[in-house]
C-alpha cells in the first residue's frame, strides 16, 4: 500500500452572481488528474440566505425567553416598599465680591472673601415608598425619605494674607438633615424576562431640620428640587429590586440671607455676607425594595 495525498481544487470565478464548486480536478502525489466527478453551482443569494438562517438561532438565543419571577407584581394598583441609598451633594454659591465693613471705631475697610464648596460630599438616605399604577407603562410614586449629609465649605479671605501671600482660610462643616417627599412620574418600557428599564422625573420638596445659629452660613428650612433619572426593575424570586440613578437640582435660593442678624461675633460677618445666594445639587443612587 502507498499513501496518496488528494487535494481538491476549487475554482472560484470573479463573477458575483454565482459561486462555483468545481471538483473536476484532483491532485494526487503532485500529479494533476482531470476526472469529471461533480460540479455544483450555488447562487450568491441562496448562499446569503443559508448564512442568515445559520446565524438566526444564535441571535434568537440571546433573546430567549426565560421563566418570569413574580409575573403579576406590576398588575397591582398600589404597592409599597422601602428604599436605601447614597448621594453626593454640592452647593453652588454666588459671591458678592468686595465688601465694605464698618469697624467698631467707625472706620471702614474693604474686604474680599470668596466662598465655595470645594468638593462633592457624600451622604446617605433612607425612606419608604408608595407606587400607584396609572397604566401599563406609567406609574406615580410617592417616596418620603430622609437625607443625611454634610457640606465642606471653604472661605478664603484675600484681604488678610499669609506670609507666603496666600489668602487665609476658614472652614465650616455644614451638616444637613432633610425630610423629603418626592413625587415622581415613571415611564417604563415593556418587561422582558426579569428586567424592565425606565425613566423618571418629578418634584421633591424638602424640609431642613439642621442648622446652628453660630455657623458662618445657614440654610433655609424649606427647599425644592427638580429630579430626573433612570433605573431598572429586577424581578427576583421574592421581591423586586430597583436601582435608580437620579440628578436633583434646587429650584430656590436655599441660603438664609437673614442669618447675619443672629451672629454675635462681628468678625464672622465678612464670611457670612460673602455670598448672597446658593443653589443645592445632588446626585443620588437609590435601591428600592418592593
Amino acid at each position: 500500500m502507498c499513501d496518496a495525498k488528494v487535494v481538491i481544487i476549487f475554482n472560484i470565478p470573479t463573477n458575483d452572481d454565482y459561486f462555483f464548486l468545481n471538483l473536476n480536478n484532483f491532485e494526487i502525489n503532485g500529479s494533476t488528474i482531470s476526472h469529471p466527478v461533480c460540479r455544483y453551482t450555488i447562487s450568491m443569494k441562496r448562499l446569503s440566505t443559508i448564512i442568515c438562517l445559520t446565524l438566526l438561532p444564535v441571535a434568537l438565543l440571546a433573546q430567549e425567553r426565560t421563566v418570569q419571577n413574580r409575573p403579576y407584581t406590576d398588575l397591582r394598583d398600589l404597592h409599597f416598599g422601602v428604599l436605601v441609598g447614597t448621594h453626593l451633594q454640592d452647593l453652588e454659591f454666588v459671591n458678592v465680591g468686595p465688601q465694605t465693613i464698618t469697624n467698631d471705631d467707625g472706620t471702614t475697610q474693604q474686604v474680599i472673601v470668596s466662598t465655595d464648596q470645594d468638593r462633592w460630599d457624600a451622604g446617605f438616605n433612607v425612606g419608604v415608598l408608595a407606587e400607584l399604577r396609572l397604566s401599563t407603562h406609567f406609574q406615580l410614586r410617592v417616596a418620603p425619605a430622609m437625607y443625611f449629609g454634610a457640606r465642606h465649605i471653604m472661605f478664603r479671605n484675600y484681604s488678610l494674607l499669609k506670609e507666603n501671600g496666600a489668602p487665609t482660610e476658614r472652614r465650616q462643616d455644614l451638616k444637613t438633615a432633610y425630610v423629603s417627599s418626592a413625587f415622581d412620574l415613571i415611564a417604563a418600557a415593556p418587561r422582558f424576562n426579569n428586567h424592565r428599564p425606565y425613566v423618571m422625573a418629578g418634584l421633591n420638596p424638602m424640609v431642613n431640620l439642621s442648622g446652628k445659629g453660630n455657623d458662618y452660613l445657614k440654610l433655609k428650612k424649606f427647599d425644592a428640587f427638580l429630579e430626573v433619572g433612570v433605573g431598572c426593575d429586577f424581578y427576583l424570586p421574592y421581591f423586586k429590586l430597583r436601582p435608580e440613578l437620579k440628578f436633583m437640582y434646587g429650584l430656590t435660593n436655599c441660603l438664609n440671607t437673614n442669618h447675619d442678624k443672629d451672629i454675635r461675633d462681628k468678625s464672622m460677618l465678612p464670611y457670612t455676607n460673602s455670598v448672597n445666594s446658593a443653589c443645592s445639587k445632588m446626585i443620588v443612587l437609590t435601591f428600592y425594595f418592593e
